[in-house]
């Protein structure tokens, strides 16, 4: 099977470089997590315009608890104050705003935050946009997996029905479709334990462009390079099989 898109569905984003982009001019990493979170708006804006159904953003990783501790702290309150700053705008756009990952260990205001922006937007039926904040991919199959044998354990679910439609169901439900295309900003080649289910057939887009600085024309560069891929999933394309 060969397919090829246009535009992508699902966009994932792993936004990296904030710190480095900070350290270049010379301030402390906070400053560019800042500049970070401004630029947020810009990109979730140009995917509206693209047609994009969900875009999902990695912000905070299960792993990023290992930063200094006054960075995380100003992380978590970066979030708060996004998350009420950019509410207004989210319900105007028509954005759909859920956060995936663990938010039990959140401090209490961020997860008040989150409960009153998610349920404020749950009618929009605009663009569905995920950040993860405390998330893992491992930890999410670990989270679906156990969820899974609970139901079994319990006799609402046999073995044998078992299917990858039945992992996918497990996900976290905002994020659970196929990732088309999963970019990562600042220079590294990895996806870092993000989205392992659901990126697996995903193109990857990797640019050495600082996350302050990939603009919406960066943005779009990107989904051009994914109009142009054939996407085999394991098949052969229309030109191999001649």
């Amino acid at each position: 099977m060969s397919e090829k898109k246009t535009c992508p569905e699902h966009v994932a984003i792993i936004l990296d470089g904030n710190g480095r982009w900070a350290r270049q001019r010379g301030h402390e990493r906070t400053y560019g997590h800042g500049f970070g979170a401004a630029n947020v708006k810009k990109i979730i804006s140009a995917a509206g315009e693209m047609g994009i159904k969900v875009v999902t953003l990695y912000a905070f990783s299960t792993e990023n608890w290992k930063r200094p501790k006054t960075e995380v702290q100003f992380l978590m309150k970066l979030f708060s104050k996004y998350l009420v700053e950019q509410l207004r705008d989210l319900v105007k756009d028509n954005v759909q705003l859920h956060i995936i990952g663990d938010c039990s260990v959140l401090p209490a205001k961020l997860r008040q935050e989150i409960a009153v922006c998610e349920s404020d937007t749950r009618n929009n039926d605009g663009l569905i946009l995920n950040v993860a904040i405390n998330y893992g991919g491992r930890q999410e199959i670990l989270r679906a997996v156990k969820s899974i044998a609970g139901e079994v354990r319990d006799g609402q679910l046999s073995v044998e029905d078992i299917t990858m439609d039945t992992v996918t169901g497990h996900l976290y439900p905002s994020s659970s479709m196929d990732v088309d295309l999963m970019i990562r900003t600042g220079g590294e080649s990895r996806i870092s334990n993000f989205l392992l289910w659901q990126v697996s057939y995903g193109e990857l887009y990797f640019t050495p462009t600082l996350w302050p600085d990939f603009t919406a024309e960066e943005f779009r560069k990107a989904v051009e390079w994914f109009s142009h891929r054939d996407r085999r999933y394991g098949g052969l394309s229309e030109e191999s099989k001649k």
